[in-house]
């Protein structure tokens, strides 16, 4: 995915959100418009003898969950309402609608001055399991959150959940610290989650890898420099590569060595896991447009600071 204006050899690859486009978003959602913009699907190939409406259903329900609720009480202007993409991969199907499924989570947040938008969050969560049965509402209520029925709770419970990480990091971005008390929101629905063996996700001690563990670290003083960082890279640096374009490069690559020693204090942190998942190929975009004999130090503390695999590692090493 191509950065703008991080030289002048792909500036003109991205133009400014004209007018008429400005216009054309108006026109197409009403005023008063919530804040996320989330299209769903629903992979269903693993399901066998299940009407297919039911995943249409589904679809639809989770879509008009997603778009409809209003997640905080400040107003977004229908252009700025947050880009998410669900895709939820049925994996099996037990008695009782109960369903099995993998969920990625895609969002990002426009850059100033370009029509690029860049990654937030790019993230799978491989363990959720839920009850949906066709035609019955999907509810979600801040205050019971466990529902009356766990399973079927659980599937509002880690829509709301992400939902809040998604606005809370997207806040985030704009001002330090902008999004704890949605960050905070988060963290009372892991408080709060609905109980049943088969449901996971939610614990501390299942896991260092989950739900529980990302909002913690978000919260945790532990990672103050972190949310700092994020801030700033958006901010002062994305922000920047239209106008200042080596000044925003340069406080973007800043933040490089502190991410690795993160990493030390804090070996395997989901935290660092979760943002480089979306975060990666922006790093390699911007290197390949840092002068070669310039790149060496932050490669190396990329590789330290990225445990997403080889293939992150590779990419970064590719820039040497």
């Amino acid at each position: 995915m191509p950065l703008c204006s991080l030289s002048s050899g792909i500036s003109g690859i991205f133009k400014k959100i004209s007018l008429l486009s400005l216009l054309g978003a108006l026109l197409a959602i009403p005023a008063g418009a919530q804040e996320l913009a989330c299209k769903v699907s629903i992979m269903h190939a693993a399901i066998r003898n299940t009407d297919p409406q039911v995943f249409k259903s589904m679809e639809q329900a989770i879509t008009e969950f997603m778009n409809g609720r209003k997640w905080t009480s400040d107003e977004f202007l229908p252009d700025e309402r947050i880009p998410v993409n669900i895709l939820i991969n049925l994996t099996d199907k037990s008695g009782e609608d109960v369903f099995s499924a993998k969920m990625t989570i895609n969002a990002s947040r426009p850059v100033f001055n370009t029509s690029y938008t860049s990654p937030t969050v790019n993230f799978q969560d491989q363990n959720i399991v839920f009850r949906y049965s066709q035609f019955a509402p999907i509810n979600f209520d801040d205050n019971r959150v466990a529902g009356n029925d766990p399973l079927s709770a659980n599937l509002t419970a880690v829509l709301a959940y992400y939902s809040y990480l998604i606005l809370g990091l997207d806040y985030d971005s704009f001002a330090p610290n902008g999004g704890d008390a949605l960050f905070k929101k988060a963290q009372s629905v892991v408080a709060n989650a609905p109980e049943n063996s088969a449901i996971k996700g939610w614990t501390a001690a299942e896991s260092q890898r989950n739900r529980y563990w990302i909002v913690d670290q978000l919260l945790s003083p532990r990672f103050r420099t972190f949310r700092q960082y994020w801030y700033e890279m958006h901010r002062q640096g994305l922000d920047y590569l239209y106008s200042k374009p080596e000044q925003g490069r340069d406080k973007i690559l800043s933040g490089i060595p502190m991410l690795a020693q993160l990493q030390k204090d804090n070996p395997g942190a989901i935290l660092l896991l979760f943002f480089f998942s979306a975060k990666n190929d922006e790093y390699v975009k911007i290197l390949s447009q840092t002068p070669r004999e310039a790149r060496t130090p932050y490669i190396n503390a990329l590789v330290v600071a990225d445990e997403n695999g080889v293939v992150n590692t590779r990419k970064y090493e590719a820039l040497r």
